[in-house]
Parts: structure tokens; sequence; C-alpha cells
């Protein structure tokens, strides 16, 4: 609740410094500290996750988790772009709708701290603060407990490669959908993409999600892992055939869309749940942040060349490629163990 304060303390000033006249460096100073206080507070936030909820409960809920983290992305890239613009018509001035805006964050994560505060439990396993204890030695200590891990090898590179392909996609999904079909892309409108990919295509990712977390408390993670590998890199097969007949109908794009990000719900909640076995026991809010580092940098890194192969190969055998690096997760799939029981309901 510390860094939410900490988070709204950097929005309210952000919104007191953009009518400065030299106000770059300072925001700039700010969107720093926000970013740091961001960052800590997502690993809290995880750590209280694991600690809070049993496994089966961990692995239910795990799809409304990766779906609120897509929904508060398109929230920030476009519903709060949306609410500068409309300011904008209201005051005839950008300086003051977006001070409006960070005036508006202000106070969102200033009651949403309060509201924590107030309704959030303490589990049991919150030890609090360590005393007496050398922090280089802390840190020496949890890194080593974490890369001794049995079979860490290659529970590392599952997490590297298991969404190669849609870290790929990811890149180029928009870009594909707005371009002109001279270019390969549907060339469609941003208020059809909004629709589309915005609403139709995270009600879907948001129906796998929690499908996907219920099947998984209901069966346990190492009978769903391989149903759920299939229906989420299956789907992605959809952007080569959009790729090869350009359809323009919305409601055809919509459902096709709709295919994908469902299996992607669905099959990302398996990946999540993967991470908290990792995670599990001495350390675990620890242990569950390095986790993803190396999920961040699964999606990072083959995102940093999405952009450049497209150019060369076009859309169409940019997604032959894409369907061709599904192939390092079966591989990764198939190399890691998962104890049955893990996030089955007993």
């Amino acid at each position: 609740m510390l860094l939410q304060f900490l988070i709204s303390i950097a929005f309210g000033l952000i919104a007191l410094t953009v009518p400065a006249p030299d106000f770059v460096r300072y925001v700039v100073v700010l969107l720093w500290l926000m970013a740091f206080g961001s960052a800590t507070h997502d690993i809290a936030a995880d750590g209280f996750y694991l600690d809070a909820l049993p496994p089966h409960q961990q692995a239910a809920f795990v799809g409304v988790r990766s779906t609120s983290f897509r929904l508060a992305m398109i929230v920030g890239k476009g519903g709060l772009v949306w609410v500068a613009g409309w300011l904008i018509g209201i005051t005839g001035s950008i300086t003051q709708a977006w001070s409006g805006v960070f005036i508006l964050l202000a106070v969102l994560f200033l009651l949403g701290g309060f509201y924590h505060l107030k309704a959030l439990p303490i589990p049991a396993e919150d030890g609090g603060v360590r005393q007496n204890r050398s922090m280089f030695v802390d840190f020496v200590q949890v890194f080593g407990s974490f890369f001794s891990k049995p079979g860490i090898g290659v529970a590392l590179f599952f997490l590297l490669v298991y969404r190669l392909a849609e870290a790929l996609a990811l890149k180029l999904v928009e870009p594909f959908l707005l371009d002109a079909s001279v270019k390969g892309g549907l060339g469609m409108t941003n208020k059809q993409l909004g629709l589309a990919y915005g609403v139709v295509g995270v009600a879907a990712l948001l129906g796998g999600g929690l499908l996907g977390g219920w099947l998984i408390s209901r069966h346990g993670l190492r009978r769903m892992l391989w149903p759920m590998i299939l229906v989420m890199h299956v789907p992605i097969g959809i952007f080569l055939l959009l790729a090869l007949v350009q359809p323009n109908n919305l409601l055809v794009i919509s459902a096709a869309l709709a295919v994908e990000q469902f299996g992607y719900g669905f099959g990302f909640t398996a990946y999540m749940v993967y991470m908290m076995m990792i995670a599990d026991g001495e350390h675990k809010t620890a242990h569950y942040a390095i986790c993803t580092v190396f999920m961040a940098l699964g999606i990072m890194v083959p995102g940093l060349f999405a952009g450049r192969i497209q150019e060369h190969v076009g859309y169409t055998n940019f997604f032959v490629w894409v369907c061709i690096a599904t192939v390092p997760s079966f591989v990764a799939a198939a190399s890691i163990k998962i104890d049955p029981a893990f996030g089955k309901r007993a």
C-alpha cells in the first residue's frame, strides 16, 4: 500500500509540474521514481498473492490476474489517451488536459491505497521484516537457492521459449491490422481495431484465462499442460490465414482475433501456474520475481527482432515464421517435470 501512495504522490507532482516552462527534466525524474515504485509493488503484489492464497486458489484466479494486467495495458495506452483528447476538446489546452489526467490517476491510486489498507487480509505466512541480517548475505542466499533448484536449467528454458511465437506476433499484430492491403495488412481503422482487438479480443482473453485457471484447479497443472499449450499455439495460425485471405469483414476479423486471444489466455494460465510451482518454498516472493524476469526476457528479446524480420519477408512469410517458432515451446513442455498434484484442489 505504501508504494501505491508513493505512485499517487508521483502522479500528483507530475500534474503540478507539466504546466511549468521546463517540465521535461522534472517529469523524467518523477517517472523514474514511479517506475521504481511500480516494479517494487509488482513484486510485493506477487508475493502477497502467493502467501495469501492456497495453491489451488492461486491456479483458479491466475486467469483473472493475467487478464487484469492486459486490461491495465489497454486502459493506459488507449483509455487515458482518449480521456486526454476529450479534455483537450473541453479546455482547448493540451497542458491542462494532461494535468487533469495525472490528477485523476493520483486520486485513483490514493483511493486504491486506502481501500487495500483496510480490505486486504494479513497472510499467516507474512513473516514481516528480518532483523540482524546482511542484505548481501540475503541476496546471495536467495539467488543461490533459486539456481540450485532441481531441473532449473530446463525450467528456465521453458520460461524463455514458451511464449516465443506470441512474443513475435504480439509486436506486429496491430501494425498488421492497420496497414493497408497493398502492404499486406487488413486496412482496419483505429475504431475498428479498438472494437475487434480491444473489446472482443479482451473479452475472449478473459474467458480463456478464467477457464484455464478453473480447469487447473480441478485437474492440476500436469494434466492440463498439453491441452493448454495446444489451444494456445494452434490458433496462432489464424494470423497466417488472415494474411493470406486479407478479409475486410469486421465480424470475420473479430471472430478470428477472439479465437486467438481465447487460446492465448487459456494457455498463458499454465505458464503462470508453472512459475508458481518453481517459486514454491522458501523465498517464494523473490523466486517468483526472478521467474518474471525470465518471462519478460522471453517477450522482450524476440520482440526486438520482429519488426526487422517482417520488413524483410512481409506479413505472410513473417507469420509462417511465427508458426515455426511454436516448436521450441513444445520441446520445452516435453522436457519439464511437474508435480501431478500441483495446482489441483484437494
